[in-house]
Parts: C-alpha cells; sequence; structure tokens
C-alpha cells in the first residue's frame, strides 16, 4: 500500500485538494476527523483534556468547545504543546486504525491528510509528501474570512504551524494554491497525470 502524505498550512487549500482526491475515488484519512472524534465526551481523549483545562472548555452538553479551546490553546505555546502532547498518542492510534481498515479493504493507494504531518513527524511513513501552500498575504485573508477572525487570531494560529517555506521545502510535490479553484484543479490534473 502507498500512503500519500497531505499537508499544508491553515487556509491553504489543503482540505480542498483532499476533496479532489477524494472525488477521484482516492480513500483519504482525515487527521482532523479523527481528532474530532478522539474529543468526543466521555473518551480518553476528552477526559485528558477536561482535566488539563478545565471544564470551562466545554458546552452545556457536556462535549468540549472547540472555538474555545482553540483560542485558549493558540493564544498561549505551552497550553498549546501541552494538549498536543495530551493527544498525539490518541490521534496517531486513531489514523493507524483508519489505514489499517483501508489496507484490509485491499486499498493501493491511501491518502494521509495530516495538517501537522511533519510536526506529529508521520512524514517518515508517506511517498509522496504533497504540501499545498499559498502566499502568506493570501493565506491571512482566507483564514480570516473562513472563520471569521481578527488579523491577531489569524496570525495565531498561522504561527502555531510550521512556516509554509519548511514545509514546501520538504515535500516531494508542492501545489501552489494562489488563484481559483479552477486553477487548483488544473494543478491537481497535473499532479496526478504525472504520478500515473
Amino acid at each position: 500500500m502507498r500512503i500519500v502524505g497531505l499537508t499544508g498550512g491553515i487556509g491553504t487549500g489543503k482540505s480542498t485538494v483532499s476533496n479532489l482526491f477524494k472525488a477521484h475515488d482516492i480513500p483519504v484519512v482525515d487527521a482532523d476527523l479523527v481528532a474530532r472524534n478522539v474529543l468526543k465526551k466521555g473518551s480518553g481523549g476528552w477526559k485528558k483534556v477536561v482535566a488539563a483545562f478545565g471544564e470551562d472548555i466545554l458546552l452545556e452538553n457536556g462535549e468540549v468547545d472547540r472555538p474555545k479551546l482553540g483560542q485558549v490553546v493558540f493564544s498561549d505555546p505551552a497550553k498549546r504543546q501541552l494538549l498536543n502532547r495530551l493527544l498525539a498518542p490518541y490521534i496517531s492510534s486513531g489514523i493507524l486504525v483508519e489505514v489499517l481498515k483501508l489496507w484490509m479493504k485491499g486499498c493501493k493507494v491511501i491518502v494521509l491528510d495530516i495538517p501537522l504531518l511533519f510536526e506529529a513527524k508521520m512524514d517518515k511513513w508517506t511517498k509522496p509528501i504533497i504540501v499545498v501552500w499559498v502566499d502568506p498575504e493570501i493565506q491571512l485573508q482566507r483564514l480570516m474570512a473562513r472563520d471569521r477572525t481578527t488579523v491577531e487570531e489569524a496570525k495565531n494560529r498561522i504561527n502555531a504551524q510550521m512556516p509554509l517555506d519548511k514545509k514546501r521545502a520538504k515535500a516531494d510535490i508542492a501545489i501552489c494554491n494562489n488563484g481559483s479553484l479552477d486553477d487548483l484543479n488544473e494543478n491537481f490534473k497535473k499532479i496526478t497525470a504525472d504520478a500515473d
């Protein structure tokens, strides 16, 4: 089985590229989806996070208030590192389970969609590594528009990740997403044609 690594910065269009793979019947393991499941009420990850950050981060129904938790961790690097340390084992296990399920189904190629591919050191399990990137100004504007955040909040989220130029330097394939959705589709077609 070939495992393709897909990453990029927040607001670069990585999820759009992930959806293009899905549209071409290539299975995708989405680390963000795994992370959401890891934080479901009563799970091991949920218990660790509530113990570390308190019940103030919970909604009335007991689920984690993800935007509130995001505000806490993206404004404080130490708290973000704590959250990553607490959840990393659960997320890694969840990803492994999903990969094994696809392997058992006989899938020959899968895409691992992981925003923190390099930071989580999961790049060693993937080949090729695809990085979706945009110019910094475009990234900031897209993130602010998507999440309706302030400049400061958006910059905190961007700065919480490895810089895009470092990710690009580690990539086997870099997809520029500065243009339109049609441009991205064309770039995607070229890359998949080259891979065949």
